[in-house]
């Protein structure tokens, strides 16, 4: 599968998920854009790398997804979106009655309304150029609940709704609209959490990988960053033109019950 002469914009994409997509489709040969809210040498030496790397235009773009008007100036600063990755989130967990206001819009904003205004500001020049792949990272939280995390679920649900909503919306266009829904995925973050973890719950750090982080996830097994950019190329294809509106579950089985 090519990508050449694609320009990807990935929001959230200097860590975990969004730079392994990223790398992904910079490996298919799609020009990449990277974005984060952070504004560092080391975000831009990033660029840097993956541009030499895999030989493709690469730039970043900061932008604070939990600003609407920024969401769409990142997207008119990268020019030519043909495919959009919306995977910027963050996560809080607490009790709904003891949820922090400030927590609760950030996590709104930043996992949900973001993807609203990038694929507001991505549609018409999707149009104009013939061709757009909107991919969403939602997660199984999209499509199950969990207690303590009710802002990060409302966020997720209301990602996979909307993306119904812009696949039907785009239906009679070349442009398709699909969300991947990740379930536990094995990024720089969840690997640091392991050793205080198993401190924590006096278990070896293969127990609290099995019984206390993939509790839920029937296959006892991580997805992977490179999974889910594999996921995302096939999303891209040919072989998927007529894939479109759907929460595609990556999660070992966990929502298969």
């Amino acid at each position: 599968m090519s990508l050449n002469g694609k320009t990807a914009v990935v929001t959230g994409s200097n860590s975990g998920i969004g730079l392994g997509v990223a790398r992904s489709l910079a490996g298919a040969g799609a020009n990449i854009v990277l974005n984060s809210f952070t504004d560092r040498d080391e975000d831009h030496a990033l660029a840097k790398q993956l541009a030499e790397e895999f030989g493709v235009g690469v730039r970043y773009i900061q932008a604070d997804m939990s600003k609407g008007d920024q969401c769409r100036a990142l997207i008119e600063k990268a020019g030519q979106v043909d495919i959009l990755v919306n995977n910027a989130g963050i996560q809080h967990v607490a009790p709904i009655d003891e949820f922090p206001v400030d927590k609760w819009d950030a996590i709104i904003a930043i996992n949900m309304s973001s993807a609203f205004h990038t694929t507001a500001a991505a549609l018409p020049g999707m149009r104009k150029s013939g061709w757009g792949r909107i991919i969403n990272v939602a997660s199984a939280h999209g499509l199950r609940a969990s207690p303590y995390k009710s802002a990060y679920v409302t966020a997720k649900h209301g990602v996979v709704g909307m993306t119904k909503t812009v696949a039907l919306e785009t239906a009679k266009d070349p442009i398709t609209c699909n969300a991947i829904c990740p379930g536990y995925v094995l990024t720089p973050l969840v690997e640091a959490q392991i050793p205080d973890t198993a401190k924590e719950y006096k278990m070896s750090e293969d127990e609290v990988v099995e019984k206390v982080i993939l509790a839920k996830q029937p296959s006892k097994q991580f997805v992977t960053v490179e999974q889910i950019g594999d996921m995302a190329i096939f999303l891209c294809s040919p072989a998927a033109d007529q894939l479109t509106g759907q929460p595609i579950a990556m999660d070992g089985g966990w929502t298969a019950a």
